[in-house]
């Protein structure tokens, strides 16, 4: 850990905040019943991480250092996504007795997020086109390394 790496993963998480702001303030509008606002943001989000991150695998087409990924996935989409504040909103639907509207909020912000990761993947699989992936055990926090 070094100190450009975490300048990077610093200024990237005050980007990806910023954003987050802007567009939940944009969204308010719409957020009558649910927290559409925090639901895009963490389908974009969880597209983004899913985008970049195979693109930019030092075996991807558009490979880039290690601190430009930090800046990227770590700083901008950790302080653009908002998994802390879509369950704070959930528990708030909930104890407010919105039980229906508390599971919509977290089946639609798990089952987009995670399809959301995969369109993404797959559209940057897309423009790696014969480039093999292979992800690294480090990158994949769940599991051995994946081959695309």
């Amino acid at each position: 850990m070094s100190f450009t790496s975490c300048l990077a993963v610093a200024l990237g998480g005050a980007l990806g905040s910023l954003a987050r702001y802007l567009l939940s303030a944009a969204a308010q509008p719409i957020s009558g019943s649910l927290p559409w606002g925090t639901i895009i943001i963490n389908i974009a989000g969880s597209f983004l991480i899913g985008l970049f991150g195979t693109l930019t695998l030092a075996q991807g087409r558009y490979p880039v250092s290690e601190n430009v990924r930090l800046l990227v996935m770590v700083g901008i989409c950790g302080g653009f996504t908002t998994f802390s504040a879509f369950s704070l909103q959930t528990l708030e639907l909930m104890r407010s007795g919105a039980m229906g509207r508390a599971a919509i909020n977290v089946i639609a912000s798990v089952v987009l997020c995670v399809g959301a990761v995969a369109v993404g993947h797959f559209t940057a699989t897309w423009f790696n086109r014969d480039v093999r992936i292979v992800q690294l055990a480090i990158e994949e926090e769940s599991g051995p390394a994946q081959t695309s």
